[in-house]
């Protein structure tokens, strides 16, 4: 079932904008990884620790990674997407990568989600990016077939992710963004 759209502006992602993002992301994964990923890690996930990660990560952000954040109408955040430099191991290269998006679970449907990914791409796009990569967990049918409607698709890469000792696979989707 899908929420009627929802009108969002989505702008940079500011310190005051982190508590919303962490409460946003932390729901996000205890919702769309139930059942993927070991129940114990997900139930612990604490959204006032991540707040405090989350402030240290986007003020020591380098410059050509971008946070990004959606509100509604009524200024209330309801999204977050962060993009940038493809991350191979510890070399960055010339693509770029969708490294998280978020929508809060009760926006799920309702547009939030595009509008973020839209965003990332036509900035990724705009700095010369050929391609824009990302990392889906492989169970996370709802996630890949968000992304297969916005273009992106499986380019045959594959890796576990391990979580408490538990290896949870992931597959990268491409899209390019020119031409």
């Amino acid at each position: 079932m899908s929420l009627p759209p929802v009108r969002v502006r989505v702008r940079e992602m500011t310190l005051g904008d982190c508590d919303r993002v962490s409460r946003i992301r932390v729901r996000g994964w205890q919702t769309a990884y139930r059942g993927l990923m070991p129940q114990p890690y997900l139930d612990a996930m604490d959204a006032a620790a991540d707040t405090e990660r989350r402030r240290a990560l986007l003020a020591g952000a380098p410059e050509n990674v971008v946070n990004l954040v959606a509100e509604d109408d009524g200024g209330e955040v309801v999204g977050w997407a962060c993009h940038g430099p493809y991350r191979d191991g510890e070399v960055r290269t010339a693509d770029a990568e969708l490294y998280a998006i978020y929508v809060d679970a009760g926006r799920f449907g309702a547009g939030v989600g595009q509008a973020l990914l839209g965003e990332s791409v036509r900035r990724c796009a705009a700095a010369g990016h050929a391609r824009m990569l990302l990392w889906v967990l492989k169970g996370n049918a709802r996630a890949r077939r968000f992304y297969e409607r916005a273009g992106f698709r499986p380019d045959g890469a594959e890796e576990p992710f391990v979580v408490e000792g538990v290896a949870v696979p992931e597959v990268r989707y491409a899209r390019p963004l020119s031409g």
